[in-house]
């Protein structure tokens, strides 16, 4: 029998404390501090997202029914609630920020020959979008929205392979979305993949002179010119290419915001039923893997149903800014943190199983490996029994 480590020491173990520790210098987080070390106030909010906690009170009331066990787990001594909350409100978030991008880019090396993703590209590819998170504007008037309601808004870079989230910029929900263009840091050879929401061309061409490419759409009414048109193979007629043509643009605005070529691909998705309008700075992939690059581009949209379905970034456990950004920020480091113990332990769950299966285990003395091993047999022990079940009938 596995005497060890609690499960949830286990998997902060693939945390590296001095890099915490050298984001926490940087910001000047422990300076005089007296009661719950920076390094704590993490542990205790990863706690509250692997454990789906609802609220502070709640992740405080678990770790006290548990005060035994409590420095096997790295913490301590139990939490008070108040303590915890004065934390999140004056501890500057930004810690938890440059040590989310850490656990990132940890992740994202991890995920570099990842096979869900199938096209072969010289550069990495990514999807830009924004979700918007709806708040109380009697609880967060610093996030004011409309008349009657305060939001915020996740502008999110997610890498094609392993969907991690590799860029977020955090605002008020009345920031348009185009307007994170102006903060990203563009790649040489990146693809960035983006709805026609960001279709501003002076920002377009920005991408294009750091030598990055774009994939985005066109609106209906984007004026432009066409100089010639590539043939279009029956192979490619049949997977949906309509057109594949160079043009310029020719409003009086946007060919001096963008005054160089443009690649217009048309599309018909069979399965929709209707026609896309593609615009790139490539010229060189073909017109079958630009339409498909887009289709990846749905791989956000799934992100942020993933995130807000698992991950507590819609209840908050305070209500200032600083507080709600610590709360997104150590969301992020913990996805993350899963995705890394996913792909080093190589294990076949998902990252809504394997959280669902630590929400419940963290308190548990398994290694983690055994403890997802016996949750796969198990699984496959009851379709077994259900396919026999089904025969016998």
């Amino acid at each position: 029998m596995f005497q060890g480590k609690y499960v949830f020491n286990q998997v902060i173990s693939f945390i590296s404390q001095y890099e915490f520790k050298e984001c926490v210098d940087e910001f000047n987080g422990d300076r005089g501090v007296k009661k719950l070390s920076c390094w704590q106030q993490f542990l205790t909010m990863v706690f509250g997202q692997l454990g789906k906690r609802e609220s502070l009170r709640d992740i405080c009331i678990c770790l006290a029914a548990h005060r035994m066990k409590l420095y096997h787990l790295g913490l301590s001594d139990a939490v008070k609630r108040a303590t915890l909350q004065e934390a999140n409100e004056v501890r500057d978030y930004r810690m938890y920020e440059k040590f989310a991008y850490t656990l990132i880019a940890k992740a994202r090396k991890l995920y570099v020959n990842d096979s869900q993703f199938t096209l072969e590209l010289a550069g990495v590819a990514y999807a830009l979008d924004s979700t918007t998170i709806e708040l109380c504007i009697a609880l967060f008037p610093w996030a004011k929205f409309r008349t009657t309601k305060s939001g915020i808004k996740l502008h999110t870079l997610v890498d094609f392979k392993g969907n991690i989230p590799a860029f977020i910029h955090i605002t008020s929900a009345n920031v348009s979305d185009v307007k994170a263009l102006d903060v990203i840091i563009f790649e040489a050879g990146a693809f960035y993949v983006m709805d026609r929401g960001y279709l501003d061309f002076s920002r377009l061409y920005a991408i294009h002179t750091a030598g990055s490419f774009f994939v985005t759409r066109a609106k209906h009414n984007t004026k432009m010119k066409r100089l010639y048109s590539k043939p279009i193979t029956d192979e490619e007629k049949e997977q949906g290419i309509r057109c594949d043509q160079i043009v310029v643009l020719t409003g009086q605005e946007s060919k001096k915001d963008y005054p160089e070529k443009l690649r217009r691909i048309k599309y018909y998705d069979g399965e929709q039923k209707r026609y896309y309008v593609f615009l790139t700075n490539n010229f060189l992939l073909s017109a079958t893997t630009i339409a498909e690059l887009y289709r990846y581009r749905w791989q956000v949209e799934l992100f942020f149903k993933w995130m807000k379905q698992h991950l507590n970034v819609q209840t908050f456990w305070g209500y200032s800014e600083n507080a709600v950004k610590t709360q997104i920020w150590v969301a992020m480091a913990t996805y993350a943190l899963v995705a890394i113990v996913k792909k080093k332990l190589s294990l076949t769950q998902s990252m809504n199983e394997i959280l669902q299966i630590l929400s419940i285990s963290l308190f548990d003395k398994t290694a983690l490996i055994q403890l997802f091993s016996e949750c796969d047999s198990k699984i496959i022990q009851d379709e077994s029994e259900k396919q026999l079940i089904l025969e016998g009938f």
